[in-house]
Formats: structure tokens, C-alpha cells, sequence
């Protein structure tokens, strides 16, 4: 053990850390740190406190320090390491995100994508990729509403309002999708299947004989 390291562990804590070393369900990295505090109050040297702990002489050492610095609560945590991904400043984030909602990309584009965003901007990919998630954009999956260039629009516009609103008596108000009601009719209609005959001729046949004995029995 390094010289006179000056560690004291009170009755209390002592009987802290002895529980969290027998917590079998616990953290062992915890359990770890504890053992070398015990061990170092019980007055073992370092070679015994490596070898009981399975720790190399540097941790021990800074577990020492960090309970003489901290005390026991200092065990329990690590110390957070600072991001290595650099923080982007407000004003950058805000106009990003203004750019995705207000903007439209390139007019050959229907949304805005992480590339084009980036080379906007001015911040790489990630970073872009980074606003949106934290801000719950994703533009690939925005819908927009686009205007009809027919002259009497608005007029077909309040008719359509106006039965909605105030329809007729005894009248049922419906709303179709134009767009489905198509689609149908081009897959359906526009090659139809033709007509097959699915039974078997011995069927067939003793259908139409049944079918003509019936009619005698009629006359």
C-alpha cells in the first residue's frame, strides 16, 4: 500500500460497502470498488488488494483517491466522459429545422433529403441526421396539399363544403376516394378475365341431364 493514505471508513459506511461486496446481483464493478476500500481500511497492501479484487495497481489506487476525495457515494458512478460529438450552435439547429419545415428542396425533389440538407446548410450529414431525430422531422414522410389550377376550383371547392355543412333533407352526405375508385378500374377493368368454365364436363353434363329431366317431368 502506498505509504499512510490517510483513508478512514466510518462504522456506517463500512457496513455499506460489506453490503454492496455480498450483493451477488449487484454491479461487480461496484462491488470491486467497495472491496478495495475495505481491504485498504483493514490495512492489506496493494499486492493482496490486487489479488482479492482481480484490479490492476493503477485502478486500486484511484479508487482509494476517488473514496478519500468523495467518499462512498463516489463509488457508485462514473465519471461522465464529455462528447466527442461537438455541439452544434442553436442558431445552425434552428436553421436546419426551418429549412425542412418552410423551405422546399429543388424542384425535381419531393422532399428534402440528408444530403441536400447538408450541402444547404453547411453541416455534415450526421449532424443533420442528429437535428431531425431529436426534433421528430422526417421529411420523406410529409404530405403536401397542392392546389388545382382549374378556374372555377373555388367555386367546386364551396359546393362541396357547403353539402357537408348544410346538406339537403333526408340527403347522405359521402366521401369517396376518387383516386382508389381509378386505380380499381384500371387494374380490374381494363383486362378483364374471360370467362372459364371451372367444373369438370362429366359434371356439366349430368347437371344439364337433371336439369332436362326435370322439365319433362313438368310437362
Amino acid at each position: 500500500m502506498r505509504g499512510n493514505l490517510g483513508l478512514f471508513v466510518s462504522s456506517a459506511d463500512r457496513a455499506r460497502l460489506a453490503t454492496i461486496v455480498g450483493d451477488r446481483n449487484g454491479p461487480q464493478k461496484q462491488a470491486q470498488r467497495a472491496h478495495v476500500v475495505l481491504l485498504t481500511a483493514d490495512r492489506r497492501g496493494a499486492a493482496e488488494i490486487m489479488r482479492r479484487t482481480g484490479l490492476s495497481k493503477p485502478s486500486v489506487w484511484r479508487w482509494q483517491q476517488r473514496y478519500i476525495e468523495a467518499g462512498g457515494d463516489d463509488l457508485l458512478c462514473d465519471k461522465t466522459r464529455p462528447s466527442r460529438i461537438p455541439k452544434l450552435a442553436e442558431e445552425k439547429v434552428a436553421e436546419v429545422v426551418r429549412l425542412t419545415l418552410d423551405e422546399p428542396p429543388r424542384a425535381d425533389a419531393t422532399h428534402w433529403t440528408m444530403r441536400a440538407m447538408a450541402a444547404k446548410s453547411g453541416v455534415s450529414m450526421a449532424m443533420v441526421h442528429r437535428i431531425w431525430q431529436e426534433n421528430g422531422l422526417a421529411p420523406h414522410r410529409f404530405r403536401q396539399f397542392e392546389l388545382s389550377n382549374d378556374p372555377a376550383f373555388a367555386s367546386k371547392v364551396e359546393d362541396v363544403i357547403g353539402l357537408y355543412v348544410d346538406p339537403p333533407a333526408h340527403a347522405v352526405v359521402l366521401s369517396i376516394d376518387e383516386q382508389a375508385i381509378n386505380t380499381f378500374i384500371q387494374t380490374h377493368n381494363e383486362k378483364p378475365k374471360p370467362f372459364a368454365w371451372r367444373a369438370d364436363p362429366k359434371t356439366i353434363i349430368a347437371a344439364a341431364k337433371r336439369g332436362h329431366q326435370a322439365l319433362e317431368t313438368i310437362h
